[in-house]
């Protein structure tokens, strides 16, 4: 925040705005030229350029207007975008769903072949590295069907996310892999408890809740037998550990904390945040990552809860919100680099939902999200056509130029 810059877009003004952006060290700042000042028309060529009428240029800034293909648009034009769409959706869910069931195999093994365990743990995490390998920018997608396990969704959610902070942060690949180890397997020491146990409840008892803790130490001889590696070891050991030493079972403090269990250990409070054991104490990503700032301060490495906040998005994928419009829509990714402008599924009843495109704020001029709102309190036709899911769970795509939608 070391600039007057306070929103990601922005209109640059005069020549003092562009020496303070080259100051800041950035390898590349984007500009969109549909959203700049067009370059000054000489008087002879204005003279000869058509009238437009203005009732006209109204018509088409109508919401359903930006929702349907325009009059220039054609159907089939329509239908290759949706299609392209879907294609881009169903890819991340196979993908999410793949790693999901190798996840659980992992699991399967931990106690019957421990090295085997490793090794498939580590190559699973080496595959989700080489996808994430590059420069371009990755958004974080939210997905409509998610197959697998609780346990397996939850370790998958952690890791994919784990991963993608660190990248943000440049971790090296032996890193990268010690945290997507450790983070894969963070909670395996839960396969030792009795079913009930495994969940951290309001009533347990004093007894009950130290049988909960028992699980990180459980979990580090899982680690032992199967040869991890210190690194992903002390995601193990740390990931209920705090910055302000309130955590379990060791107390430590963000000091005695390794970088990638410091991520892990926000991570996993998200999203048990978002996705309890039991479905009615479910937060909204918004309300997680607002609870998260508001009370996490002192709990959380402060680098990388800012850094996390900036990652997925004032809105997270999953946030149901009002726009500026007051149109409802849910949020379904974010691309890092533009926290504040995500790609929203819009309800408009004169769009049949499976034919409906999402919309890129970024090329929405003037539109942008006024308030996240719980999805029990939108109308009852918007609840059933944004159809948002009980459970929410994430993979990643590289961020794409999209197309505008006419």
């Amino acid at each position: 925040m070391s600039h007057p810059f306070p929103l990601s877009s922005f209109r640059i003004s005069s020549a003092d705005q562009i020496a303070t952006i080259r100051s800041l060290g950035l390898k590349q700042v984007r500009w969109n030229p549909r959203q700049s000042d067009p370059p000054a028309v000489p008087e002879a060529v204005r003279d000869q350029a058509p009238t437009v009428e203005p009732q006209g240029l109204l018509a088409s800034a109508s919401p359903t207007a930006r929702m349907q293909p325009s009059e220039g648009s054609t159907q089939s034009e329509h239908r290759r975008k949706l299609a392209q769409q879907r294609a881009a959706l169903n890819l991340c869910e196979r993908q999410f769903t793949e790693a999901s069931r190798a996840c659980k195999q992992v699991t399967d093994l931990v106690c019957l072949k421990p090295q085997e365990a490793r090794e498939q743990a580590e190559a699973l995490s080496r595959a989700l590295l080489v996808k994430m390998l590059g420069e371009q920018d990755l958004c974080v997608r939210l997905l409509t069907e998610a197959a697998g396990d609780k346990a397996s969704m939850h370790a998958m959610n952690v890791t994919i996310i784990s991963m993608l902070m660190g990248r943000s942060f440049g971790l090296s690949e032996s890193e990268m892999l010690d945290l997507g180890v450790g983070a894969m397997l963070h909670d395996i020491g839960k396969i030792d408890l009795p079913e009930r146990m495994r969940h951290r409840e309001d009533h347990f008892s004093a007894s009950e809740l130290k049988c909960y803790e028992e699980h990180v130490v459980h979990g580090l001889n899982h680690a032992r037998k199967m040869g991890l590696s210190s690194g992903a070891m002390l995601v193990l050991a740390q990931h209920h550990e705090h910055a302000d030493g309130s955590g379990f079972p060791l107390k430590v403090g963000a000091e005695r904390m390794s970088g990638p269990a410091r991520i892990v250990s926000l991570v996993n409070r998200y999203d048990n945040l978002c996705n309890p054991h039991l479905a009615a104490k479910a937060m909204t990503p918004h309300e997680s990552l607002a609870l998260l700032f508001a009370q996490g301060k002192s709990k959380f490495d402060t680098a990388i809860l800012g850094a996390f906040i900036r990652m997925m998005g004032v809105y997270p994928a999953g946030s149901t919100v009002q726009l500026t419009d007051d149109r409802y829509a849910m949020v379904v990714a974010v691309n890092s680099s533009r926290p504040l402008k995500p790609r929203v599924l819009v309800h408009d009843a004169a769009v049949p939902r499976e034919q409906a495109l999402v919309l890129d704020l970024e090329t929405q001029p003037g539109l942008g999200i006024r308030r996240s709102i719980k999805p029990l309190q939108l109308p009852p036709q918007t609840l059933e056509y944004l159809s948002p899911r009980p459970r929410v769970a994430y993979y990643f795509e590289p961020a794409r130029e999209v197309e505008e939608v006419a």
